[in-house]
């Protein structure tokens, strides 16, 4: 029986034939457990510092509360905006982006945090530019991907464009200074590019470029080879320079296989630096253990395979763009995940990057929102067409 004879079977008797959901439901799931798991997480890794510093010990669980909520509405806006639109603007969209990186440089206008100046106070809350330029990226590279595709292949000047534009921008990064972002930028970007199809030998060149660009930054700043030395031996230097991680390995030991309870942990109160932000997993693996730790990387993984799978069906379907904005958003969101959770693990030096998705702060949270709703875009036009006889 073909599928037209049996949707009107189904009418005859009465049923309409069961609709397939429009949206990608196990994604954004994924998305929203990892969101869920991330606010209680915030709530008790934060609750002495907020009592500390400000008398209400959920205060910082009250903020993030309200950046999901934003972050979902801006999801739920670029949703409904169609990939086109997206494609159309996403130079002009780049370049305001660059303005704005451009202006936490400014003294007055940029504010400065534990020695790095990443943040535009605009009263209610913070806004670190650098987390929304790199979805801006990803949306540039990937219409430059469509425009330039034979270019690209075949000419030196293809590749040449979009590295010279992330450079401009990875040296902004690195003025605030933040080395972590410029990272994942720079890797991201030359992943996308090899997707789109850049010689394997001009790839090559160029990523040894790019990671002696990335070591020449280390070397620069004397805190950066501090850093990979307490990397290598934290133990050396335990309340110094290796502090930071030795406590991080510390809770990550002291959990176990199930932790020692929601709410329980020692490593929070005051031992560990910048518990609800960048070291949130750590916090996680005392208090969950080894089983909450594994569910936030198979969520993880998850999310990035299902970004390359709906990116491989994009090019099955003939929309490259979309192919090439699901691989840029599932490259971006796992690698930074991978360095999050290697930097609390203790196999990777700290880089000063949150958890997606989990970690503390605002423009965090919106970017990863918009990234997450631009996966679900390039899922959602893929099924209309599929749906079309």
């Amino acid at each position: 029986m073909s599928e037209v004879q049996a949707v009107r079977l189904e009418q005859l008797r009465g049923r309409a034939p069961a609709a397939a959901p429009w949206l990608d439901t196990w994604l954004l799931g994924a998305a929203l457990l990892l969101m869920a798991l991330g606010l209680l997480m915030v709530a008790s890794s934060s609750v002495a510092l907020a009592e500390r510093q400000t008398g209400m010990p959920l205060y910082f669980f009250y903020r993030q509360l309200a950046y999901v909520a934003v972050g979902l509405t801006v999801g739920a806006v670029a949703l409904a905006v169609p990939l086109k639109v997206w494609r159309q603007t996403s130079g002009f969209l780049l370049l305001g982006g660059i303005a704005v990186l451009g202006l936490v440089l400014i003294p007055g206008i940029g504010r400065e945090v534990n020695g790095s100046m990443r943040w535009i106070d605009l009263g209610l809350f913070n806004l670190q530019p650098s987390e929304i330029v790199k979805v801006l990226m990803w949306l540039y590279v990937a219409g430059y991907l469509v425009r330039r595709s034979d270019e690209l292949r075949v000419a030196l000047s293809g590749f040449l464009k979009p590295m010279v534009l992330t450079v401009v921008i990875a040296v902004l990064l690195l003025l605030e200074p933040d080395y972590g972002a410029a990272a994942v930028l720079f890797t991201t970007v030359l992943g996308m590019l090899f997707l789109g199809g850049v010689p394997l030998s001009r790839f090559l060149v160029w990523l040894f470029v790019a990671a002696g660009l990335l070591v020449g930054g280390a070397l620069y700043a004397p805190y950066r080879i501090q850093r990979l030395t307490a990397f290598l031996d934290p133990w050396s230097d335990p309340f110094n320079s290796g502090f930071q991680l030795t406590q991080a390995l510390i809770a990550v030991g002291r959990g176990e296989w199930l932790g020692v309870g929601l709410g329980g942990g020692v490593q929070k109160l005051f031992y560990l630096p910048e518990a609800h932000t960048d070291f949130l997993f750590a916090v996680m693996g005392e208090e969950l253990g080894l089983a909450g730790m594994l569910l936030v990387i198979v969520l993880f993984g998850f999310m990035v395979w299902r970004a390359f799978a709906i990116a491989a069906r994009a090019g099955a379907r003939g929309e490259p763009y979309g192919a090439y904005l699901a691989y840029g958003i599932g490259l971006g969101v796992g690698l930074q995940a991978v360095i999050n959770i290697g930097v609390n693990l203790g196999v990777l030096p700290t880089k000063g990057l949150t958890l997606p998705l989990m970690s503390y702060g605002g423009s965090s949270m919106v970017a990863n929102c918009l990234a997450i709703a631009l996966l679900l875009r390039v899922d959602l036009e893929l099924r209309r067409q599929e749906r079309q006889p």
